[in-house]
């Protein structure tokens, strides 16, 4: 350690690096190169990062299919604040074109510009599939001020996205957002401050600060109280300090101001935010009258875990999106909802197997034949999931 010296650049280069490693009494690391558009395959080098080799070849299988690459976005937001963001363009972009565009976004996310995201189904949109498709993805970083995490979120991504319509190929009439848990809350807030995007995704959302600062937390029995006061919901003082903070901040008490279309996820497991929050949130838009649309799984938590509510998830979402981003016709479910006697039935094509179907409850197994004279047995059946 004597001779440690200085520090000194050992390698740089516009990729995301990870998993570096080294073998006990070996003189070579191991690592992983990737970028949006390269799959994080096996790479080995000498003790200074100097003499890199790849090891495996697994990314040449998106050679086959269409993806796309990330750029950094830099702006400045009506306050003066410097932001960052990243977007990610399809294949055989053209600048001479419209393209829809979906908007995500959490907190600051710039620094996952290189992450190469697998094509999957899950809780919120996949950015791979999405751009694959022919959407713009946009992820911008968000900066916030204590007591005003909406107003906040709003000045970001509003100014973010209004930067990009400057350059000309954004379809101003097809931009979608999407967020989950303070996502969500954000995804709620704004569409009750502009008519900016033309869909929206809000996943286990909270709307209500003053309902959800008097819960717990169903997972841990923690009082939701410190995360309002002091950590994600920035607030900064008690519901009897700065109540019009919370008033402010809750989307509920805005929501006749709504324009945009919006499909909300809230599973009646949540153990991190109430899913009475999610009830709250449709009802409400119902009751004024607005297009929403809330999915239930039952008995999962705040994120899905079952494969077959991921795909049904998923499937929905892409055609909510396609039908108000690209002009897709509205499916089914959208134009007349599920009849709770249907539900089931409804979500047997989306099964990849007859197996999977049956050991998740969504149809009986058939009964055996019985002899002339003797009863036919019956077997339970499973309830449905959403």
């Amino acid at each position: 350690l004597e001779d440690t010296g200085r520090p000194r650049k050992l390698v740089m280069v516009d990729k995301s690096i990870g998993g570096v490693n080294r073998p006990a009494d070996a003189d070579r690391l191991f690592m992983s190169f990737s970028r949006f558009d390269e799959y994080p395959d096996v790479w080995t080098s000498d003790l200074a990062f100097g003499k890199a080799k790849k090891l495996t070849e697994v990314g040449k299988v998106l050679d086959k299919f269409s993806w796309g690459k990330a750029e950094l976005v830099n702006w400045r937001s009506d306050d003066g604040v410097d932001l960052k963001g990243y977007l990610v363009k399809p294949d055989g972009f053209d600048p001479k074109k419209k393209y829809p565009m979906m908007t995500y976004f959490y907190e600051r996310s710039s620094q996952g510009i290189h992450r190469f995201v697998t094509p999957a189904t899950g809780t919120s949109p996949n950015a791979a599939y999405y751009v694959s498709n022919g959407y713009l993805w946009f992820v911008p970083d968000i900066v916030y001020t204590e007591g005003y995490p909406g107003e906040s979120s709003e000045k970001c991504v509003v100014s973010g996205v209004q930067h990009l319509l400057t350059k000309g190929f954004i379809d101003r009439d097809a931009i979608g957002m999407a967020g989950h848990s303070w996502g969500g809350y954000q995804t709620a807030h704004l569409i009750t401050r502009t008519d900016l995007f033309a869909a929206a995704e809000s996943g286990a959302p909270v709307v209500n600060m003053f309902s959800a600062y008097g819960g717990i937390r169903w997972s841990s029995g923690m009082t939701r109280q410190f995360q309002y006061e002091k950590t994600q919901s920035r607030i900064g003082k008690s519901i009897w300090e700065a109540p019009m903070r919370y008033w402010e901040n809750s989307p509920l008490f805005y929501l006749d101001k709504v324009s945009t279309p919006v499909i909300i996820l809230h599973n009646d497991k949540d153990g991190a935010v109430p899913w009475y929050q999610g009830i709250e949130f449709f009802v409400a838009l119902r009751r004024l009258g607005k297009e929403a649309y809330l999915m239930n799984y039952n008995n999962e938590d705040h994120g899905l875990r079952k494969s077959q509510n991921k795909r049904d998830w998923t499937r929905r979402m892409q055609e909510f999106f396609d039908h108000h981003l690209k002009g897709a016709p509205a499916p089914e479910w959208m134009l007349r909802g599920v009849p709770f006697h249907e539900r089931i039935a409804e979500k047997i094509p989306d099964a990849p197997s007859y197996k999977e179907a049956l050991e998740a409850g969504l149809i009986k197994p058939e009964a055996k034949k019985a002899p002339v004279g003797e009863p036919v047995g019956t077997s339970g059946s499973g309830s449905g999931n959403r």
